[in-house]
């Protein structure tokens, strides 16, 4: 990606600060006017609201939801949309009426104390400089949906909206300081009333959050039960080492475990004598694991001397495992708690976790291309027809590219928003109910159908500036031509690069952050700060190339040399498995 000149970073920056402060003075000029709500401005008619998101057309409060349901979702959290809620009858913005009624402003919330004078402003995205806001305080993501920043110069902190309207109703207490974390921790007693804390477990002991809890607002995943922070025995005997009683040590750097063979931060038992040490989870087992939405059963502890195969990822494991003893399977103490459906970004559909695969045909992973077991766990698509399958360790690799489900009612929902981001409306049809004529977003003409050109002409798609062959549409007002499939691209799309939404824009001219080139057209916005021209957006995560017999696959991992070029990867490559 290249560097801006200084002088072009600073000039950006400005305009950036001055868009942000004439924001905020915005917000508090209205905060500071009595006659005005916090939230909105109110129209002469009471069911309508102006709110300063969607400033160019006025709000319409819908009271009730219809048999049909309300198939749109929340500009402000993201939500499968419901009443009563604030729609633009003009345009496809809409919001809950809580979204609605958030306050543009919020002075001292609990997880923020630092800078509670200056209080926290709501934004929404795209913002400007959202590559540097932190993920949300609460949920730890960045997701597409408004959310609060912190307004004191050069802090980042930042919530969503929805985990934000949970101050009022959750008790949070004041951070404070504690031995074992560099950041003050804020204590919840109920940390399973939060939707938010269900997907994440203890940073020690791995379990699922069900008792009261520590967390930290300021790093990503530090949550840890109560009763892990003050129960821990400053001395125990370990099961796995007879040799001498193992003892509670406290370090600033990641110790490594005999048992489990990785890492760990934060405190751990070890025997000094012998350079034996174990991280608190595998010190300290939970007995039986329950948890139906991973498992339908609950495991039990099983301690072993030497090694076995897990059922649920098929690698190895040592000394520590959990048994099924009704499906007669044994697993590693993290894949207790498998995800059962994640949405990853490199198919288009949800993937499944199933211990064994029922088709007898030979399957390779779409992923390392290596063969997958049919007697081992795997990730694979239930559509018919569809034979993706994946390693379990390939997929959960990077977080990035992947998105825990709660259930299979979520997976309709997601390929139910994927497919409302039109950007076209059409106006005619022919009997085989293709779109004749429609109003693309991009342009202020109306486009028509045509099978080829009437003449010879060279003319390229505006928005992938590829040479028009077959198919496209037309405006016969001036020359702007579109293939089919660039005008049918949806606004807003899962890309396989990243898990999170990628925006259609195509009013620039500007150099891809893939392909190196300058071009004008339509590119893909991605996470906010990568620009795709849409010739690289159609490139699929495996490829065939004339130079090469077999099919290439697109390594996240790969720093090499490419065979092309001579020049080194730096974020990845397809190459071959």
């Amino acid at each position: 990606m290249e560097m801006k000149n200084e002088n072009e970073s600073v000039s950006v920056s400005e305009n950036e600060n001055k868009s942000q402060n004439k924001f905020e003075n915005e917000i508090l000029s209205m905060l500071d006017n009595e006659s005005v709500s916090e939230n909105e401005s109110v129209s002469e008619n009471e069911n309508e609201i102006h709110h300063p998101f969607h400033r160019q057309h006025p709000l319409v409060l819908v009271a009730e939801q219809s048999n049909e349901g309300l198939k749109a979702h929340c500009d402000g959290c993201g939500e499968l949309l419901s009443a009563p809620c604030f729609t633009c009858i003009h345009c496809n913005y809409h919001l809950h009426k809580q979204c609605a009624e958030a306050p543009l402003y919020i002075r001292n919330h609990p997880l923020h104390p630092k800078h509670s004078l200056r209080g926290l402003s709501l934004r929404q995205r795209p913002y400007p400089r959202d590559q540097r806001v932190d993920g949300c305080a609460l949920c730890k993501e960045k997701r597409n949906m408004c959310f609060y920043k912190c307004r004191h110069w050069g802090c980042y902190f930042s919530i969503d909206i929805k985990c934000a309207q949970l101050y009022s109703s959750i008790k949070f207490s004041q951070p404070s300081k504690h031995d074992i974390h560099e950041h003050p921790l804020t204590f919840i007693e109920s940390p399973m009333a939060i939707d938010v804390f269900k997907r994440f477990s203890c940073s020690w002991c791995h379990e699922p959050l069900t008792d009261a809890i520590y967390f930290c607002s300021e790093c990503p995943f530090f949550i840890l039960h109560k009763k892990c922070l003050d129960e821990l025995p400053p001395k125990i005997n370990h099961p796995s080492y007879h040799i001498h009683p193992i003892f509670l040590y406290h370090s600033s750097i990641d110790c490594f475990c005999n048992l489990c063979q990785k890492q760990h931060s934060g405190p751990f038992y070890g025997c000094t004598l012998c350079d034996f040490n174990i991280n608190i989870g595998c010190a300290l087992p939970i007995s039986i694991v329950e948890g139906k939405s991973r498992h339908q059963h609950p495991f039990t502890l099983f301690r072993r001397r030497g090694s076995f195969i897990c059922d649920a990822c098929g690698t190895e494991g040592n000394s520590i495992s959990y048994i099924c003893l009704k499906c007669y399977i044994e697993v590693h103490k993290k894949c207790t708690s498998l995800p059962c459906i994640i949405k990853f970004s490199r198919h288009g559909d949800c993937i499944f976790h199933k211990y064994f695969l029922e088709d007898l045909t030979r399957h390779d992973c779409k992923i390392c291309f290596n063969e997958v077991k049919l007697d081992r766990g795997s990730y694979s698509c239930r559509k018919p027809g569809c034979n993706y399958v994946v390693h379990v360790n390939c997929v959960l690799e990077d977080r990035r590219l992947y998105k825990l489900i709660e259930d299979e009612k979520q997976c309709k929902e997601l390929q139910e928003k994927s497919m409302q981001s039109p950007i076209i409306r059409v106006i005619e049809v022919n009997e085989a109910g293709e779109a004749t004529k429609i109003q693309h977003l991009s342009h202020q003409h109306c486009l028509v159908l045509a099978e080829k050109m009437e003449e010879e002409i060279d003319r390229k798609c505006d928005g992938c500036m590829l040479p028009i062959s077959n198919i496209f549409y037309y405006c016969s007002e001036c020359p702007f031509f579109l293939h089919k499939t660039c005008a049918e691209l949806p606004r807003i799309k899962q890309h396989w690069f990243r898990q999170s939404n990628a925006t259609l824009d195509f009013k620039s001219f500007k150099k891809c952050d893939f392909c190196s080139q300058r071009c004008s057209g339509f590119f893909y916005i991605i996470e906010e700060h990568w620009d795709m021209c849409l010739r690289c957006a159609k490139v699929a995560d495996i490829i065939e190339c004339e130079g090469h017999q077999h099919f290439l696959f697109f390594d996240f991992k790969c720093e090499e040399e490419c065979n092309g070029c001579g020049i080194r990867c730096r974020r990845g490559a397809f190459r071959c498995g």
